[in-house]
C-alpha cells in the first residue's frame, strides 16, 4: 500500500521561507514522479511542482517559478518543496502525490496516490 506523509506546514509571514517534506512508502517501482499540489480555500486543487525520481527533471507552475524549488534526497527517500518569498496567495493545503510512470505530470488526474496534506498559511 502506497503512503505519502507530508510535513513542514505552518503559519508564516509574507516574504519568509518554508520547506515542506514528503516521504513516500510502499512503492514497488523506481519509475515514478513526485508532485506537489495545493488547494486554497474555495478553490480547486492546482499544480505546484513536479520532479522525476532518479533524475533532476522538474517542472513548475508559473505562479511559483523562481520562488519554489522541488528537490529529492534519495538517501532519505524524501522529496522537498522549498518555498521562498512566500506570498499570501500561497496559502492553502499542500499535497504530495505520486505518479507511476516516466513522464512529468502537471494535472491532478495524472497522479495515482496522494498524501493527506499539510496546511500553509501566509499572512500579509
Amino acid at each position: 500500500q502506497v503512503q505519502l506523509v507530508e510535513s513542514g506546514g505552518g503559519f508564516m509571514q509574507a516574504g519568509e521561507s518554508l520547506r515542506l517534506s514528503c516521504v513516500p512508502s510502499g512503492l514497488t517501482t523506481s519509475n515514478y514522479v513526485m508532485g506537489w499540489f495545493r488547494q486554497a480555500p474555495g478553490k480547486e486543487r492546482e499544480f505546484v511542482a513536479t520532479i522525476r525520481w532518479g533524475a533532476d527533471v522538474t517542472a513548475y507552475a508559473d505562479s511559483v517559478k523562481g520562488r519554489f524549488t522541488i528537490s529529492r534526497d534519495n538517501a532519505k527517500n524524501t522529496v522537498y518543496l522549498q518555498m521562498n518569498s512566500l506570498k499570501s496567495e500561497d496559502t492553502g493545503v499542500y499535497y504530495c502525490a505520486v505518479r507511476i510512470g516516466y513522464g512529468l505530470g502537471t494535472m491532478e488526474q495524472q497522479y495515482h496516490h496522494w498524501g493527506q496534506g499539510t496546511q500553509v498559511t501566509v499572512s500579509s
